[in-house]
């Protein structure tokens, strides 16, 4: 995707968060504004980077919770919390701490799936949970892979650039102590001349 179509992503669903803020100071209790709102933290977690995508996420599960406790019956809402613990468990590096988010997403995939059983989406989410896991492996593989090349590559640079920045430094010295030997030879050396020279002819 290009960048003027992200950014527009991003301006869109800026604007929905916002719209969902408004309508909750109005009316906390609307379990579809919640719902919303949550989709939209969700969306806009994809553009966040670390602690600021996980606090996203975290967000957004809390609005959805919120609505599910309003309406329970609430079936696109357990189906966006479903997402939101997808999400949340692949922003975990250990596979046995994201495995307890991966386990609530295909929980709540299934309650979407009893309550409206002809949606299509609400099957094939709660098939793909239980490949989830799997791929959290696969990512996070491939993840530790690009860290440790990048890492290594980054090692790689500095040690080069230390070796470089050493070796100017030890260049500098060496012609500084180059010079210093070669001064001090020419001392002793014209100290070792001087004691060295014949004595003088005796006076006729």
């Amino acid at each position: 995707m290009d960048m003027s179509s992200d950014f527009d992503r991003i301006l869109f669903f800026e604007h929905a968060r916002q719209t969902c803020e408004s309508t909750y100071s109005l009316s906390p209790l609307d379990a579809d504004n919640l719902t919303r709102w949550g989709g939209v933290l969700l969306e806009l977690s994809q553009f966040q980077n670390g602690a600021d995508s996980k606090k996203m996420v975290q967000d957004a599960m809390d609005k959805l919770e919120e609505a599910i406790s309003i309406n329970p019956q609430k079936h696109d809402a357990f189906w966006c919390l479903g997402n939101a613990y997808t999400s949340n468990a692949f922003l975990i590096p250990d596979l046995e701490d994201a495995k307890e988010y991966f386990d609530k997403a295909a929980h709540a995939f299934e309650q979407a799936f009893e309550m409206d059983p002809t949606n299509d989406l609400y099957k094939k989410s709660v098939e793909v949970a239980a490949k989830a896991p799997e791929l959290h492996i696969e990512i996070h593989k491939r993840d530790l892979a690009q860290q440790a090349m990048a890492a290594s590559s980054s090692a790689a640079a500095s040690i080069k650039q230390q070796v470089a920045n050493k070796f100017k430094r030890n260049e500098l010295k060496y012609d500084i102590l180059g010079w210093v030997i070669l001064a001090v030879g020419i001392v002793a050396w014209v100290g070792l001349a001087k004691s060295n020279l014949p004595p003088p002819p005796p006076p006729r």
